[in-house]
């Protein structure tokens, strides 16, 4: 009689997760990240993540994981060689950039705003060796009612940028009609579509797959702390510290600060 398998043999050959070819991630290797589609060769690497160069010299850095990125169309696990060391890298920021060399600048006159403090803690906390490298500070509006009138005390110019970070910059939204009413070359509005920066934080940094759903008409955090049984005061804490790299953010997110950032640190604005 032949071999047949056990059921429960079928069950754990089920559990085990995909396996991808292995490739030595080498200088020069072009390569695809498969959840952001960023395509570009390969400049350095550490520890932590991997360096790829776009054809515009666009760098960004991207952490080891299993069939995270294609080669030639194919999933494929980068993995550093073994058998020599990685070449001299620089050491990666929580924002995935690489740190610089230099002492802290000067502040700008240029201003990053978000719209509350746990906005303006989560940036410094993800950003801020980029930002005070750069001399950029980011100042919380606690609202942005009064952006229109608020812009315009700032006044600002060439030399004196602006970027805006707006919660909820949604089709429809109050932020986007806000965001509608300044129309000034030197200030930039830009935003992501979460109710509040809480949710722009990945779940996944308190093991949960999802944020739990908050009925309609409850404040987004309110409802969320009941739904978790944690105390407001003192889970904000908690879900920021949480968070050890912008990988732990959000796309949409990142990549509204990364605009501001770059907006506000444009060489013309020095």
């Amino acid at each position: 009689m032949p071999y047949e398998r056990d059921i429960l043999d079928e069950f754990a050959a089920t559990r085990l997760a995909r396996r991808y070819p292995a490739v030595d991630v080498s200088l020069g290797l072009v390569v695809e990240d498969r959840a952001s589609g960023f395509v570009g060769d390969v400049v350095g690497w550490d520890h932590e993540a991997v360096r790829l160069r776009d054809r515009n010299s666009v760098v960004r850095n991207f952490i080891w994981k299993p069939g995270g990125f294609l080669l030639e169309g194919r999933p494929v696990t980068l993995t550093r060689p073994a058998s020599r060391p990685a070449p001299s890298a620089p050491r990666l920021t929580n924002s995935g950039s690489i740190a610089g060399s230099g002492s802290p600048q000067v502040a700008r006159a240029s201003r990053i705003w978000v719209e509350g403090r746990h906005d303006a803690e989560l940036v410094e906390h993800v950003w801020g060796d980029d930002l005070r490298e750069l001399g950029i500070v980011v100042e919380p509006m606690h609202g942005a009612d009064d952006l229109v009138a608020a812009v315009a005390e700032f006044r600002p110019g060439p030399l004196r940028r602006l970027a805006v970070i707006l919660d909820h910059l949604v089709p429809g939204s109050k932020e986007t009609r806000l965001a509608a009413s300044v129309d000034d070359p030197a200030v930039l509005i830009t935003g992501h579509p979460f109710v509040d920066v809480w949710a722009g934080i990945r779940p996944r940094v308190l093991g949960l797959d999802r944020w739990p759903d908050v009925p309609k008409g409850r404040p987004w955090k309110e409802g969320l702390c009941v739904a978790l049984g944690v105390q407001p005061a003192t889970f904000w804490p908690t879900l920021r510290n949480r968070v050890a790299t912008f990988a732990d953010l959000e796309p949409e997110l990142v990549g509204a600060v990364e605009r501001a950032i770059d907006f506000t640190a444009d060489p013309t604005a020095d």
